[in-house]
């Protein structure tokens, strides 16, 4: 067996997300039952919990027709498998069998790939987006000025007290844990950094359109602006970007993407 069969069972939803049908990988990975299979997936489902993920994101619980004969057909229960669960179900079969050994090292290797090409999505975002926030951060700063801010800290932290539910810039600083010269905006995934940026374009904009003068007035327009956009995500249910993860120093995804360029140019 190759690691081929992995790839020719392998499913794409009408969304284009992959998937691997239970019932079709217990038949390759030596199950000749397929209630046999099941305590594999359920202890897979409990390593999926205890990692932290939805279970449901990754076993996907759902019923295909089979044909019983003179054409008639029923439902069976089956399983829509992400890549990730397919690991976990290698990871918690028997090793000393053949099949699965094999499907161990595919899915391993292929899930990592994975996890390496989503590393690199969210790292072009980031700097993408942290680039985006020095421009428009500047334009806030110009129109603050030009609305009579004196206090331009100050000013900013109106906007974060908005948007982080009371915190202001020296709060997140402290809830992220960072060193006294590392600023928060590089220690923002790319959700908290989209959510700070909608902020920063709202603000200058509402600046610009109401003709805003005056500190109190600008500090106020700020404030507003800020808890518009987190009662939006609210609405959403996203969650709060005081309760995101917090990303390593956006350095460090500039010079994964540096590396990652390099690797391109020696593999062509």
């Amino acid at each position: 067996m190759s690691n081929n069969i992995f790839e020719q069972i392998k499913k794409v939803n009408e969304y284009g997300q992959e998937y691997w049908s239970a019932r079709d990988l217990s038949k390759i990975l030596g199950y000749t039952e397929y209630g046999k299979f099941l305590p594999a997936i359920e202890r897979a489902k409990e390593s999926c919990k205890n990692s932290g993920q939805n279970i449901d994101d990754h076993f996907a619980g759902v019923s295909d027709m089979v044909k019983i004969g003179s054409g008639a057909e029923r439902a069976v229960a089956d399983y829509s498998l992400s890549r990730y669960a397919c690991y976990l179900i290698a990871q918690n079969g028997d090793p000393r069998k053949e099949e699965i050994a094999l499907a161990q090292t595919y899915f391993a290797i292929q899930t990592r790939k994975q996890e390496v090409q989503q590393q690199l999505i969210e790292d072009n975002k980031r700097v993408y987006l942290r680039d985006e926030m020095k421009t428009h951060n500047k334009q806030l700063a110009q129109a603050a000025k030009e609305a009579g801010v004196i206090n331009y800290a100050n000013f900013q932290d109106y906007g974060y007290i908005g948007l982080y539910g009371g915190l202001r810039q020296r709060d997140i600083h402290a809830k992220k844990k960072l060193k006294q010269k590392e600023a928060i905006l590089d220690h923002m995934n790319s959700e908290e950094l989209a959510a700070n940026l909608f902020r920063a374009t709202q603000a200058e904009a509402k600046l610009k359109r109401e003709n805003i003068l005056g500190q109190h007035k600008a500090n106020q327009a700020h404030l507003d602006v800020g808890k518009k956009v987190r009662q939006t995500i609210k609405e959403l249910g996203g969650t709060m970007p005081e309760n995101l993860p917090i990303p390593d120093n956006i350095k460090e995804s500039k010079k994964r993407l540096k590396n990652s360029k390099k690797k391109l140019m020696l593999d062509e």
